[in-house]
Parts: structure tokens; C-alpha cells; sequence
């Protein structure tokens, strides 16, 4: 597959697989999605790769959706489908999870939406001090999706998760590393270097030991992954779909204004 969205490269044993769309933040689409899941899929069956970093640009991680394809879509009086690309980002996280290889996610900047379950489902989230983590769904009139609301109950607890949620206030670096989300925070200077450190450390590491301790650890926390984003995920971000909370919400996005919900 040619990349358009995403660069991929192996040294040392490590591939680093880092997305460069800068158009429109690294959202990800339906292309940027089968770029990443090929990336990944290529580095798994590498018997050179013993460690992947997943990074996005210095200026962003990842946007998330694309709010502006959604706009045009409503502008058009389109209608406005998901399915094909909540499959494959669902695909990627569950993937991302029950890969060998580890996987260090390394972010500046925001992560956004589905950008923040991108950036958790590695196995070590290591990011700048300007990075924050912003579940923005709500200001959609959506529900977080790529398995966010799966993760975050896992790691920060349900009252957290549901504040994030429902509120859609970011969370600094610094609060992402107090409650455990990230292994360590550094300046955006040093990023590059201090995932690099981490990585070549995992990738010098027993590598079967590695992948036995995942699988138990996915056993454990994630073995109905799949089956929660098929009976309370995916149906749900459907209906937010089709109503007319989130047109409203992608018009005030784009528009720059506050949005009017109604609540249907």
C-alpha cells in the first residue's frame, strides 16, 4: 500500500509509524485508518521489529474525526455514515491491543475524540508537556467512540470517565501522568529522543516474555473488548448520528459558535 497520510520506517528494530496529514490535524478517516492497520499489520509480521512507536505531528496527535467532511456532508443534505470507518477505527484499537510487538504511543499536541483511544491503546503512552486529551464527542451531541469510554472506566475509573465524558474538558499532560494514562511527560524538544529511549529499552527486552504478559493482561482487562463495541458502542454513536444534536453540533464547530441542542 502507498502512504498518503502516514510515514512507516524500521531502524534498529524499531518501526516508527507516524501520521503526517496535517490538513486537517490527523483526523482519522477511512484512508488514514487502513494506512494505520496496514503499518501495523506489516511491523507485526516483521520479524526485524521488536518495538513500534506511533506517533502522530508536532503539532497534533490526532483531531479525531474529520468535522469538516461531516459539515459539508450536512451542508449538502447528505446523509451522513459512519459505519465503514467505526469499523476499521474499531478494527485498529482492538487490534492495537492484541498485537506481540509493544507499542509505545507518543504525543504532542492534542489528541482529540478518537484520537485519545488511539493514543491508549498502545502499550505505553509517553507525551509532551503541551499535550492534552479531549474527549470532544459531547460538543457533537455524539458518544465517545474507538473504545474510549472501554478504556478510560479501566484506567481512571467510571466518575472520572464520565466527568471527561460529559463535560469534554481536556486533561494536561500532567493530569494524564497523575492518574496513571501516561508513563511520562517531557518537553516537545525531547519527545522524539525520550520515546526512542523507551522503545529501544523494550526492544532489547525478552520479547516472548513481552507478548505472554500482554496476553494475559488483554485476557484479563480487555477479553469483551469486542463484544461491548458491538452491543453498546457502535449502536449508540448510530443513533447520535442520525439525530439532529450532532448536525446541529458540527454546524457550531465549523461555524465557531456555541451550539443550540435540542435534545433530539
Amino acid at each position: 500500500m502507498e502512504y498518503k497520510k502516514i510515514h512507516y520506517s524500521v531502524e534498529n528494530g524499531i518501526a516508527q509509524i507516524t501520521m503526517d496529514y496535517m490538513k486537517n490535524m490527523n483526523a482519522i478517516d477511512v484512508e488514514m485508518a487502513d494506512e494505520l492497520i496496514d503499518a501495523l499489520a506489516i511491523a507485526e509480521g516483521d520479524t526485524a521489529v521488536r518495538t513500534v512507536v506511533l506517533a502522530g505531528s508536532e503539532k497534533a496527535f490526532s483531531a479525531g474525526g474529520d468535522i469538516g467532511y461531516f459539515y459539508k456532508r450536512i451542508q449538502s443534505g447528505g446523509e451522513v455514515n459512519m459505519d465503514e470507518l467505526l469499523a476499521k477505527i474499531e478494527y485498529l484499537t482492538d487490534y492495537m491491543k492484541k498485537m506481540d510487538t509493544m507499542i509505545v504511543t507518543s504525543v504532542s499536541g492534542p489528541a482529540a475524540g478518537a484520537g485519545v483511544s488511539l493514543a491508549l491503546s498502545g502499550d505505553f503512552l509517553i507525551c509532551a508537556d503541551n499535550a492534552k486529551f479531549i474527549l470532544a464527542f459531547v460538543n457533537l451531541g455524539l458518544v465517545p467512540d474507538t473504545g474510549a469510554t472501554f478504556l478510560l472506566t479501566r484506567s481512571i475509573g467510571v466518575h472520572r470517565t464520565l466527568e471527561l465524558a460529559t463535560t469534554g474538558r481536556p486533561v494536561s499532560a500532567a493530569e494524564a501522568k497523575d492518574w496513571g494514562l501516561a508513563y511520562k511527560v517531557t518537553t516537545p524538544e525531547d519527545l522524539h529522543d525520550e520515546t526512542l529511549k523507551l522503545a529501544k529499552r523494550l526492544a532489547a527486552g525478552p520479547l516472548l516474555s513481552y507478548k505472554n504478559i500482554k496476553r494475559q493482561v488483554y485476557a484479563a482487562s480487555f477479553a469483551t473488548y469486542k463484544e461491548w463495541l458491538a452491543q453498546a458502542e457502535t449502536p449508540a454513536q448510530r443513533e447520535c448520528i442520525a439525530s439532529e444534536d450532532f448536525k446541529e453540533g458540527c454546524k457550531a464547530f465549523i461555524e465557531k459558535r456555541k451550539a443550540q441542542f435540542s435534545g433530539t
